[in-house]
């Protein structure tokens, strides 16, 4: 697997992994942030265990295997969830490859937190919502809005935003009686963000927010 920038990367597909028990705790949890007096976010709030969290992680955070998960879209440009396991400098990198472009565009970075423009929750509905039919990559929506959940940069979220939420974590295996209060904790946590403003230009129309594109090299 080949991606401009990412030549000298182990770059592995990665698109089954979100189907593995211990995925979704390993993508999300970090994003459900503490409350003061609140309960520890646990694995078991997305259908895992902690062994099933543990074994995973070592396929997701392997320094020689950096997993990419595709996210083709039927309308417009793709996005790659890249995960970046350099030594002593881990995250995941979302980027946009546009069909009239060689070298994609970062949209964010995870690293403990969001840097980047990140999407609105529109956005991040749409691209959710519009898998290519004729393009390998992850195809079920659930599954894709929770992958570029990390993304959200948006703190006027729709009001239906929690139960839209909760329906993908049920679908991706979350318990029903926790998945409400799942849902409201991670979108507590991104929506905190500074929200970027609404003049820029959406990074999915062609003119980035910042111009950011990644280096020649990794």
């Amino acid at each position: 697997m080949l991606i401009e920038g990412y030549h000298h990367a182990p770059l592995v597909a990665g698109d089954s992994l979100p189907a593995r028990p211990g995925f979704w705790s390993n993508h999300l949890l970090p994003m459900c942030g503490g409350e003061p007096g609140a309960a520890s976010p646990v694995p078991e709030w997305f259908g895992d265990d902690g062994a099933d969290t543990d074994a995973l992680s070592e396929t997701l955070f392997n320094t020689g295997r950096w997993p990419v998960l595709r996210l083709p879209v039927a309308d417009g440009p793709g996005i790659v969830v890249v995960y970046r396991n350099l030594v002593g400098d881990h995250g995941i990198d979302y980027l946009r490859l546009h069909p009239g472009r060689s070298v994609p565009q970062r949209l964010g970075s995870w690293e403990g937190d969001l840097s980047g423009t990140g999407l609105t929750w529109h956005e991040l509905q749409r691209v959710a919502a519009t898998p290519s039919p004729s393009a390998e990559g992850v195809e079920d929506p659930d599954a894709r809005l929770l992958l570029l959940l990390p993304l959200l940069a948006d703190p006027y979220v729709s009001e239906a935003a929690p139960a839209t939420l909760r329906t993908a974590l049920i679908a991706c295996g979350a318990p029903r009686d926790t998945a409400a209060e799942t849902a409201a904790r991670l979108l507590a946590h991104l929506t905190r963000r500074p929200g970027h403003d609404r003049a820029w230009a959406s990074p999915l129309s062609g003119s980035p927010r910042d111009g950011s594109e990644i280096p020649a090299e990794l």
